[in-house]
């Protein structure tokens, strides 16, 4: 099953993300290995620059989901002013229908 991660930056830690993003990088490339990952990338403001994430994950129940948010570096880092995990159904242009 597929949940969405929608991360919410909070306002004025972009430092944090730019310090982390290695870390999480690392993290998200780890899970696209063990075929967890879907798809991952960053909200962008009007500024153009992050300020949050949409990570769509693949996890058998949303408590599973949750645990690997909770592991995401960023949101080990205090990153996020909140992260709503919602199940999600691809239906267009995916690879794997």
């Amino acid at each position: 099953m597929l949940f969405a991660l929608l991360c919410t930056d909070k306002p004025g830690a972009l430092q944090v993300r730019l310090d982390t993003r290695p870390e999480h990088l690392a993290y998200l490339n780890r899970l696209n290995e063990e075929g967890k990952l879907a798809f991952a990338g960053p909200f962008l403001g009007e500024d153009g620059k992050p300020n949050g994430s949409l990570v769509v994950v693949k996890a058998e129940t949303i408590e599973a989901a949750r645990d690997l948010a909770d592991a995401d570096p960023y949101a080990k880092a205090g990153l996020f002013a909140g992260v709503e995990i919602k199940p999600w159904n691809w239906v267009f242009n995916n690879p794997e229908a």
